[in-house]
């Protein structure tokens, strides 16, 4: 009378045999490596058919080894269930079969409940009579929780393990296997030693079912238990674009976007992701290192016994994460100049000589407390090819982007030393002074209004009147403090002299330069129209300062950096498309193409023998770029390119104050830019710059002997015979005011 009363209101199975689990936001690179996945529910659907034959062993033999036997219920294990709860004296054991199991977790409550199991029973009866066993298995194979958030034994492989299921061992598909029954109590992360004797039952079950062998079941016994720690780590460390991905996402489809499935391709390469990433961590950390040892980040008690060492600094460090490859460690003893320390998942380490060079002198007793190498002190260490070595977490910051500058897309993005510490995107949200960096812009509009590379210009002290910089007295100063006197407009922006990006900013007039720097793609906001313009005074972001360099790689188009290329759907159906204009097709062209020649040829120069000559390193000569140093120190900048690619590389701290008076753009930054760029285009030809249309060649003298020169057909004179009208047009003498400017 129950069952003819009840059968008929079960609910529908329609959740069943049209199922649609929650699937996880997945943010990709263009060649297809993940980088990211938001949701509240981590899981990857699998079909059962592509499910290793020893895992659904595994999982069969944990939880229901007659599942192809029986139609539901397993009287025969609710018999021997019922005999072992009997003889232990209390339930311990409640022979809910596979299909039990998915009859409760897609329409039941786990409560238990009398009406409840009932329910339970007859929903499996229903459940088989409409499915297939196959399709049962592949629906508790996606289904079931697993701890640390994994539905689903596919995404559990990735978490707990960092693999697909096709490469798991025996050893591990068992401790899998294992975790149904009780994901919290057997969960090897959290509770290693009841993961493991769990995953011994399991073991001991498929050999005595005989799906693995003597050997097998003896080799899995042995094999040493290890899960990943950190489970959200992937192979290419793009955290900041994985979030800026997310963001752009739930913009178009709200909460949906943790739910459906989409996924999300950028435009990253991964070696050159993964490349920005090294480049820029080493160039933080090298900076790090001139700078001196501060001390331990904190300190922690230590208990007596050794035994309990590793539970205890687990649970005190639960709050001090890994920084990349810089982990946390405990010093535990010191003495005779070198300290042992208990690493984070790694134990004990001694370091001596070379790898405690960087701070030993905190091991004196004399300096503060707090500044001591001493028992209890929180350290970073990090494994290289010579072994430990000691290391702290930097306070400077630093930011990498490279983009194609003929369509815009992203191929590397660094918005900082560790997006665990600072999820703050220095590449797209940091307005920074651009200091030197920017000048090739007034020289681009000094061009315009008819300077020329040849222009001799007078590198001299000047006083600037208060009112033509805000009513403020200036007496500007080149970086070095000295002045060159004469020198052409090519030599200057070679040795980055101020006080000539003045006197042409001067000359043009800081509206028409404010009013310029628009074609590539400046703020007229960000960059008041006063003489400081002319030294990177106003505000940019470093994914502006990429924009910007690329008209002058692609001749003179504007275009718009993007990092999305698609968006897919669950089904691998494109619902988004990004369409990027193209330099020489759709891009509008915003600059003259022999202006942007000549800025080339210019900045060839400036890391040929100018402030950027360490880029000879590279052997190539087809590079170009300039150094960028503010006020103070306070930011440290390299943009430079080659026309297949543009980076930009800055490194500077949150709260600007100075990085220090040896710092520079050619010292702090360009090496993050080099060795990223070295990488990037290695095997890629050197390109052959042609002369474009327009623009003639003259022999002319210079600090580095006779050079050709180029200058606008139009317009071929050189020097003092050349001058600006109001107009902006060249013309053949040059006023008085302007002769007071030049010269």
């Amino acid at each position: 009378m129950a069952i003819a009363v009840t059968y008929p209101r079960l609910p529908s199975l329609e959740t069943l045999t049209d199922y649609r689990p929650k699937i996880p936001l997945r943010v990709y690179t263009a060649d297809g490596i993940q980088i990211g996945e938001f949701g509240e529910e981590r899981r990857a659907f699998v079909p059962i058919e592509r499910v290793p034959l020893l895992m659904k062993q595994a999982i069969l033999a944990a939880e229901d080894d007659r599942f192809y036997e029986h139609g539901g219920i397993d009287y025969t294990g609710v018999a021997r269930a019922a005999i072992y709860n009997l003889m232990s004296g209390h339930a311990q054991s409640g022979a809910s079969t596979i299909t039990m199991q998915v009859a409760r977790n897609f329409f039941l409550s786990s409560e238990k409940t009398f009406t409840r199991k009932f329910n339970e029973v007859l929903l499996s009866f229903k459940i088989e009579h409409s499915l297939s066993k196959d399709k049962i298995l592949e629906l508790y194979f996606n289904q079931i929780y697993l701890g640390q958030r994994a539905y689903g034994f596919a995404s559990a492989a990735q978490i707990y393990y960092g693999k697909p299921l096709e490469q798991l061992t025996v050893a591990e598909m068992a401790m899998l296997a294992g975790l149904p029954k009780a994901p919290s109590s057997y969960n090897p992360v959290v509770n290693p030693s009841r993961a493991k004797l769990r995953q011994q039952y399991v073991l001991r079950r498929m050999h005595e079912l005989r799906y693995i062998t003597d050997a097998q079941h003896e080799a899995a016994r042995a094999e040493p238990t290890y899960v990943r720690r950190a489970t959200e780590t992937f192979s290419v460390k793009a955290e900041y674009v994985a979030e800026m991905a997310r963001q752009a996402v739930v913009d178009k489809y709200h909460d949906a976007a943790y739910t459906q499935g989409y996924k999300v391709y950028t435009t990253l390469l991964s070696s050159h992701q993964t490349n920005a990433y090294e480049a820029a961590r080493r160039g933080v950390l090298d900076y790090d290192r001139r700078h001196g040892y501060r001390g331990p980040e904190g300190f922690i008690e230590l208990p007596s016994t050794e035994a309990q060492l590793p539970d205890w600094i687990d649970e005190h460090l639960i709050d001090v994460k890994d920084a990349g490859n810089l982990l946390p460690a405990v010093v535990l003893s010191t003495g005779n100049n070198k300290i042992k320390v208990f690493v984070r998942g790694n134990g004990k380490v001694e370091l001596s000589g070379k790898a405690l060079q960087f701070a030993v002198h905190a091991l004196n007793p004399k300096l503060p407390p707090a500044q001591q190498l001493r028992r209890g002190a929180i350290v970073r260490v990090y494994a290289n090819e010579q072994g430990w070595q000691i290391s702290q977490m930097p306070q400077a910051e630093v930011a990498m982007v490279s983009m194609d500058p003929q369509n815009g897309a992203i191929r590397a993005l660094v918005g900082g030393f560790d997006f665990n510490r600072n999820h703050f995107n220095h590449v797209t949200q940091a307005w920074r002074q651009p200091g030197s960096s920017f000048k090739p812009f007034i020289y681009s509009a000094g061009i315009e209004r008819g300077f020329t590379t040849a222009t001799m210009i007078n590198d001299a002290p000047l006083e600037i009147d208060p009112a033509s910089i805000g009513g403020q007295h200036w007496e500007p100063k080149n970086f070095d403090g000295k002045f060159g006197g004469m020198m052409t407009m090519r030599d200057a922006l070679t040795k980055s002299k101020n006080l000539v990006s003045i006197r042409i900013l001067q000359a043009i007039s800081p509206d028409y330069a404010q009013t310029y720097i628009g074609k590539f793609g400046f703020e007229a906001s960000k960059h008041p129209a006063y003489l400081t313009m002319a030294l990177g005074a106003g505000s940019v972001t470093a994914l502006q300062m990429a924009e910007g360099y690329s008209v002058f790689a692609n001749t003179g188009y504007r275009i718009r950096s993007y990092y999305i290329d698609r968006i897919e759907d669950s089904r691998g159906v494109v619902v988004a498309k990004t369409a990027p204009e193209v330099a020489g097709k759709t891009a509008p062209r915003t600059l003259d193409a022999r202006n942007a020649f000549i800025m080339t040829s210019m900045m060839r120069d400036v890391t040929r023998y100018g402030t950027a000559a360490k880029t000879n390193v590279l052997n190539r000569s087809d590079l170009a770029g300039k150094t960028g140093t503010t006020n103070d120190t306070h930011d440290a900048w390299f943009a430079g390119y080659q026309p297949g690619l543009v980076a930009v590389a800055w490194l500077g701290f949150d709260q600007p104050r100075s990085l220090g008076g040896a710092e520079t753009g050619g010292q702090a930054a360009l090496p993050i830019w080099i060795n990223y760029m070295g990488k990037a285009l290695k095997g890629v030809p050197e390109y052959q710059y042609t002369v474009p249309e327009g623009v003639i060649t003259k022999t002319v003298e210079s600090s580095h002997g006779p050079r050709e020169e180029y200058f606008y057909a139009e317009f071929p004179e050189t020097n003092s015979e050349l001058g600006l009208e109001n107009g902006g047009a060249a013309q053949q003498s040059i006023d008085e005011d302007v002769k007071d400017l030049l010269f």
